[in-house]
Formats: structure tokens, C-alpha cells, sequence
């Protein structure tokens, strides 16, 4: 009788093998979004040497491969421009069908906690103006996919199982309140379908999303071995790479948006070597060359409130949005969106969500669509020079000038030789700020903004601020 039973389940397992059904990546779903006007990527496992054929609507056409000696197979198929419902139909002898698929504009969505936070907000934590936008939030030209937190030590192929929803109530609440306030400014402006794809952990460092080759080159980074215990999930160098975005890879794209930085805010020296790193990497590892991306600069907060309540030089985070705002020099095809007016004392998860995602869509819609005839990007500190006892600082980004509001600009401080700074009286001359202080005689540097916590004052004419920032190096 034991023998019998055996061989049936045997037979079963055997008959379940023979039969096994194509298994695509996690990330290819009914609902998702294609890149338009490309080569878009879509891949699997099967049994090695297996053949599969992929289907498109959009022209009939079939691509054949197949799998290779670990199951894998891929294919690209070319997309047209924007437009759908279509289906695609994977065979390897059973049908799989993926449906409502449509073609348009993809969008990476990366970082920590203010990327994450989703347009609900989090318990006891609200984002301004969420419920209204979350009632009106039913599009079906919006699509939304969430890789699932996965914090682990060995490099996964594919991420753990999520599903591409169309915009509803229900599914854009709990999704990406930054990213999603990006995409919707996008589907209105440019009038395609829009497909964002959320993969952020809160409270996540840099380095753990990155993956163990490029991070030898920051020898203080301890990487994981496999079978080492994860004391912090988000960060753990590698982990978040392993288990999150290293499933992904590949997945055609127009380009990022990114969140993140609160984590890395003691290191900021550190931070402006890292963070170039880690956009130059994930492109390489795209392999859509210098693809867009363009990211938050970290609001004001009192991050002396923060264990271990490290207070004053380098743990001023004014150095960390600093970094910031001198990688738009260094990494190539980027921008930064500047975030000094909507900070919060007490929190770290400002509620004005809107504002970051959509002076992101303002930069995308400006640099990438080519939208003209409004401001996209945040008046940037151009150079210093000294005339007697002035010093007068020179923006970029200031067609139409500068503006305080009316309002005295009180957040300028001036130094001499002696490093000293001193608060300053600072004037705006339409396109440049004049600064001086009675006590510095002989001007040397000047900086704006640059506290842990302030409320930024300066802003170009189109409302946009200007970032924090320093011409010293001290």
C-alpha cells in the first residue's frame, strides 16, 4: 500500500514537472506599462533548454528564444509609441496571457522613508491634502507597481511576488505619495500612460543598494557574507540590492526619480562620492546608457533629535543637502529638486508630499519633454565675487529674477579670513544677491540657509526655492 501511494505522488511530481508553465519575473504582470519607442526587455525561467515564444498585440508578431542551462530566457520586444490596451502572450507549449497592458512613459521611483511614505501617509503621520487626491486618484492611463520589501544577504533573480494596479483609490493610497504626485503631473502634461514602479525601503542608506563590486571601492563598508544575521533590514550594505532591485534590472525605463539621503546625513563628505557612485552603477547595470535622474534634495530637520542626538559641525544636515546640490555637476543628465520651504521641525516625513513629486515632474516635463515657456528647475549658486566690503553671489536658473516675497532675507552670513561667519545684510540686485556684515571688512565666503533646520526665503520668480548652500570648503 506504501509503495503504491509512492509511486502516485512520484507520478504526480513527474506529471507537474513535464507540464510546468512558463514563470516570468515578478515584475510582468496583467496592467503593467511598457516603454514606448524601445527594446523593452521581458524575461523568465522555464526548463533549460525549452523554447518560448512571446506575442505582442500591438503588431502580431512573435519572438522566439530559448532557455538557457539555469532555465532563463529573454526577450526584447520593440514597442510603438504610446497607446494601448494591448495583451502579451508568452507560450512554451501553456498559455500565459498578460492584459490591459499598456505602452507610455516608465518611471523608476527609489529611495527611503519619503519616497516610500504612501499618499495615505503613515500612522499618525499625514500628508496634506492626501484624502482629496486619493478620492480622485481613479485613471486608468496610471499605472503603479510595488516591489515588496526584501532585505537579504545573497543576490535574488527574482523579487517576491506584486502585481501592477491601475489608479484607484484603493490601490493609489497605499502607493508612493512622492511618486505618484510625479506621475500624475506627467499623465496630465504629456498626455500618455504613465507606469511608475516603486522600489524604496524607509530608513535605507545608500550603500544598501549597491551591490558588493562596486562598494570595494569604499573599503570602511563591511558587506554581508551569506550567512550573516541582518541586524538593520534597510541598512545593511548590499541587501536591499539583492532582494529588491537586482530583480528588476532591466526592466525598460524612461528614467529615475529619487528620495533619499536622510539616512546618510552624518556622512555627508562621504555622501558626495557616494551618491554619483551609486547613479553611475545602477545606469550601467540598466544598460540604457545615461538614462534621467533627477532627485530631492533632504528637507530641513532637526535631526539633533535623532539617537545618538549628534549636534553641531558635520551633523548639521546643511552639509548633506550640500553634497546634494554639488551632484547635479558631477552626475551627468541630472537635477535636483530643492525642498527648503516645506521642512518640518519635529518631523522627518514632511506632510507637503506634493510639492517634491511635482517640482520632479516640473524637471522631467522641462529636460526631458522639452515643455517650454515655465520654470522647472530651482535657481542654483553660480560663483562669488568681492568688491570692497560686498560680496555678491551669482544664480543660475534666474531669467525672471529673484524674490524674497517682500520679506528681509535674514538666513545670510558672511566671514572674512578668520572663518567667522557673522549674519549678514543681503539685497537682492534682480539676478544676484549682495551680502555684506559690518564686521568682515574683507569678504571671503558667504553661505545661505545653512542649518540643520531653517525655512528657506529665497526663491527664484517662478516660486521655486533656492538650495541651502555654501562657496567654502571649510
Amino acid at each position: 500500500m506504501r509503495r503504491s501511494v509512492f509511486a502516485t505522488i512520484i507520478f504526480i511530481a513527474l506529471s507537474i514537472a513535464a507540464n510546468a508553465q512558463v514563470k516570468l519575473a515578478s515584475i510582468f504582470t496583467s496592467n503593467m506599462v511598457l516603454q514606448q519607442k524601445t527594446d523593452a526587455p521581458i524575461w523568465g525561467w522555464d526548463k533549460p533548454g525549452k523554447p518560448v515564444a512571446v506575442t505582442t498585440s500591438w503588431n502580431n508578431k512573435t519572438y522566439k528564444t530559448t532557455t538557457d542551462n539555469a532555465g532563463k530566457w529573454k526577450v526584447k520586444v520593440p514597442t510603438p509609441s504610446f497607446g494601448g490596451t494591448y495583451t502579451v502572450t508568452i507560450n512554451d507549449g501553456q498559455i500565459t496571457k498578460l492584459d490591459n497592458v499598456l505602452i507610455g512613459e516608465v518611471w523608476l521611483c527609489g529611495g527611503q522613508s519619503n519616497m516610500e511614505m504612501p499618499i495615505k501617509g503613515f500612522k499618525g503621520q499625514p500628508i496634506m491634502g492626501s484624502n482629496e487626491a486619493i478620492l480622485k486618484s481613479k485613471n486608468n492611463n496610471i499605472r503603479l507597481y510595488t516591489v515588496p520589501r526584501s532585505s537579504v544577504t545573497e543576490v535574488q533573480e527574482n523579487s517576491k511576488p506584486s502585481e501592477w494596479r491601475v489608479a484607484s483609490p484603493e490601490f493609489v493610497s497605499n502607493f508612493s505619495a512622492t511618486g505618484y504626485y510625479f506621475g500624475r503631473l506627467l499623465n496630465e502634461m504629456l498626455n500618455v500612460p504613465v507606469g511608475l514602479i516603486n522600489c524604496s525601503y524607509s530608513g535605507s542608506y545608500a550603500e544598501a543598494w549597491l551591490d558588493p563590486e562596486t562598494l570595494k571601492a569604499f573599503p570602511e563598508v563591511k558587506i554581508p557574507a551569506k550567512g550573516d544575521t541582518i541586524k538593520q533590514v534597510s541598512r545593511t550594505p548590499t541587501t536591499l540590492y539583492n532582494g529588491m532591485l537586482h530583480p528588476i534590472l532591466g526592466y525598460g525605463i524612461k528614467g529615475a526619480i529619487y528620495y533619499q539621503g536622510e539616512s546618510n546625513y552624518e556622512r555627508p563628505d562621504n555622501y558626495e562620492i557616494l551618491f554619483p557612485t551609486l547613479v553611475k552603477r545602477w545606469r550601467e547595470l540598466w544598460a540604457q546608457g545615461d538614462f534621467p535622474f533627477f532627485y530631492c534634495q533632504i528637507a530641513p530637520y532637526d535631526y539633533a533629535q535623532l539617537p545618538p542626538y549628534n549636534k553641531g559641525g558635520k551633523y548639521n544636515s546643511a552639509y548633506l543637502r550640500d553634497a546634494q546640490r554639488k551632484s547635479q555637476k558631477t552626475i551627468p543628465n541630472s537635477a535636483m529638486a530643492v525642498l527648503m520651504d516645506i521642512g518640518e521641525q519635529p518631523s522627518i516625513h514632511p506632510a507637503r508630499k506634493e510639492p517634491g513629486g511635482t517640482r520632479l515632474a516640473y524637471l522631467a516635463l522641462g529636460k526631458v519633454y522639452d515643455i517650454k515657456g515655465f520654470g522647472f528647475a530651482s535657481p542654483e549658486y553660480e560663483s562669488i565675487t568681492v568688491k570692497d566690503t560686498i560680496a555678491t553671489i551669482k544664480f543660475t536658473n534666474v531669467a525672471n529674477g529673484l524674490t524674497s516675497y517682500s520679506k528681509p532675507l535674514t538666513q545670510f552670513e558672511i566671514a572674512g579670513k578668520d572663518q567667522k561667519f557673522y549674519p549678514a545684510k543681503a539685497v537682492i540686485n534682480g539676478s544676484s544677491v549682495n551680502v555684506s556684515a559690518p564686521q568682515v571688512k574683507e569678504p571671503v565666503a558667504v553661505r545661505y540657509a545653512f542649518r540643520d533646520f531653517i525655512v528657506g526665503e529665497l526663491y527664484g520668480t517662478d516660486g521655486l526655492p533656492v538650495s541651502s548652500f555654501r562657496t567654502d570648503n571649510w
